[in-house]
């Protein structure tokens, strides 16, 4: 309810066009989540946002677990594709004015993927100024990059001529001639290959491992992504320096700063 709330009252927090360098490593975890979703990843130059959907009654609502009622709850058009969608127009085809690279809206399926794939590339095909299409995705006209996680239809997806959104890949999906347009980022666990928690030293078998994975994901053209990491600058530092493309975080502003202080 909150989020209807916002919009009605507060209209233009959705559209808002206000010129702002793009953090290019900044993924918004969970990001509807946020006081003002979506609103505050943009505010804050995020080229990735994160937001989980429950397929129910025709319709993707937006919200964690599994709803008891889907009153009041918003739906993934009202919250980040129609904003997104008005925000690219006023900008002349682009998310940020003046960045050709992709905005990574990551769609975490939490219903069966099976189930709501056709749904939801019936909706994406709706959006056709916005949502980047492979094989003939062009950046100018379509600067938004979907992709998937959570319940991955990964056969239906791959088995497609037309993909209206990509997959959040793992790293046993590497080496599999999967091109970087339809698996756009890998994404892993933090704890899969890590254990320090930002003092001490970083355990030299563990970094070995990490590294290899990092480049390989790179060597494919995909970005990497970890989730469940401590979410503090000296992670962010150490991340950044091995070449993880998209930091996880929940702190927004503080993230913002971190980067904008560091340039």
């Amino acid at each position: 309810m909150k989020y209807l709330l916002i919009a009605l009252i507060y209209p233009w927090v959705w559209l808002s066009t206000t010129a702002q360098t793009p953090l290019i490593n900044g993924h918004s975890h969970n990001d509807y989540a946020q006081e003002r979703p979506l609103t505050e990843a943009l505010t804050y130059g995020f080229v990735s946002v994160e937001v989980d959907v429950h397929y129910l009654e025709g319709k993707f609502f937006v919200c964690h677990n599994h709803p008891k009622s889907t009153e009041g709850l918003p739906t993934l058009e009202e919250l980040y594709l129609d904003p997104l969608r008005e925000r690219v127009l006023k900008n002349k085809g682009a998310v940020y004015p003046g960045y050709d690279g992709f905005f990574y809206l990551m769609i975490d399926l939490k219903t069966d993927g099976a189930t709501c794939y056709a749904a939801l590339n019936q909706l994406l095909s709706q959006y056709p100024s916005l949502v980047a299409v492979w094989p003939s995705s062009i950046r100018v006209e379509h600067p938004v990059k979907v992709f998937l996680s959570g319940n991955r239809p990964a056969k239906q997806l791959l088995a497609d001529s037309i993909q209206y959104a990509g997959l959040d890949g793992r790293p046993n999906n590497l080496g599999r001639g999967i091109p970087a347009a339809v698996m756009p980022v890998v994404s892993q666990n933090y704890k899969r290959f890590l254990s320090w928690t930002g003092q001490g030293t970083v355990n030299p078998v563990q970094l070995k491992r990490f590294r290899q994975f990092v480049a390989q994901a790179h060597a494919e053209g995909k970005k990497v992504r970890l989730w469940d990491t401590p979410d503090k600058p000296e992670l962010w530092t150490f991340l950044l320096a091995e070449g993880v493309d998209l930091i996880n975080t929940d702190r927004l502003g503080a993230f913002s700063d971190y980067m904008n202080a560091t340039r």
